[in-house]
């Protein structure tokens, strides 16, 4: 310990640093015994990742001879890790509104159960964006190098488990999730959303879609492409659960780095082009572009 860190300075550091605990529910959780474990709901994730993608993790040796056994234990591991996270989550938003209903567990055993029971849609809905990606990408060799590399397929895969938690409105681990996705591919999808089958974005670095989108099927996005509110009061609480961001519907195209604002609607069949501000809405089949750019050259002549 360095000489000018004196007993004296640090019990008035650990005074000074514990004085900001006091009354102060929003970034420390002092003697709370049931906030969710962010590893622990990453791990149970990592878990439907095997049921989503059997053979792909190299976790387990999956063969048509076994995969029922995988299958019933894999199911049994995220049943019980996953609903005690859940009834965790259940128990804080309890604290938080001052609750005395004592249905936590019971909550978290019905979603937990929800959860599992979609797995087969979303199994299909995936293999859908993962057809999607292989029709859409000329630079696609195989579902294989899809599912094993690209991004969009860990993002859309996350989002389609942890809206199944959101619909069950489990606090937390929803965006426990999403958030997870985001920080390793990037792509940046709201649990709250509402995803067609066919879903397929483009290289998608910096992809924004948020909790009150509606994304209809067969829609390619690249990167770049935000679906974000219109305008945030100084209140955002004021507006908690209105619809804000746009509806793109059927077989819409949209380019890198476009903005859609607002509670519009792109029609079917539109192209958006990039680099586009769009506060209106679009007409379906319509094809929207920015002006021609007047290009200037500097230098020497030749």
């Amino acid at each position: 310990m360095p000489n000018d860190l004196t007993n004296e300075i640090i019990e008035k550091l650990v005074e000074r640093i514990s004085r900001t605990y006091d009354d102060d529910i929003g970034i420390n959780f002092v003697d709370i015994a049931n906030l969710p474990v962010r590893d622990k709901i990453l791990q149970s994730l990592d878990l439907m990742n095997e049921l989503l993608f059997p053979g792909y993790a190299g976790k387990r040796t999956v063969t048509k001879a076994n995969v029922k056994f995988v299958v019933v234990d894999i199911l049994y591991q995220i049943y019980t890790e996953l609903s005690e996270q859940i009834e965790k989550a259940f128990r804080y938003r309890c604290r938080m509104e001052n609750c005395q209903t004592g249905d936590c567990r019971k909550m978290a055993d019905d979603a937990t159960l929800h959860l599992l029971t979609q797995l087969p849609q979303i199994r299909e809905d995936i293999k859908s964006d993962v057809a999607a990606a292989l029709e859409g990408d000329p630079a696609a060799q195989s579902s294989e190098e899809i599912v094993i590399s690209y991004p969009c397929i860990i993002a859309i895969a996350t989002y389609r488990i942890a809206h199944e938690l959101y619909l069950k409105q489990v606090p937390l681990i929803p965006r426990i999730m999403t958030e997870s996705a985001h920080s390793k591919t990037g792509i940046d999808i709201h649990p709250g959303a509402t995803i067609g089958r066919n879903f397929f974005i483009d290289h998608g670095t910096g992809v924004v879609i948020g909790e009150t989108a509606v994304i209809g099927n067969n829609v390619r996005f690249y990167q770049g492409v935000s679906l974000i509110a219109k305008r945030i009061p100084k209140d955002a609480q004021s507006i908690k659960g209105a619809k804000r961001h746009p509806t793109i519907e059927d077989d819409v195209t949209i380019y890198a780095e476009a903005t859609i604002l607002g509670d519009i609607v792109i029609g079917k069949g539109a192209t958006i082009g990039g680099n586009v501000w769009i506060h209106d809405s679009v007409p379906p089949g319509v094809v929207v572009s920015s002006p021609h750019a007047d290009l200037v050259y500097k230098g020497e002549k030749k």
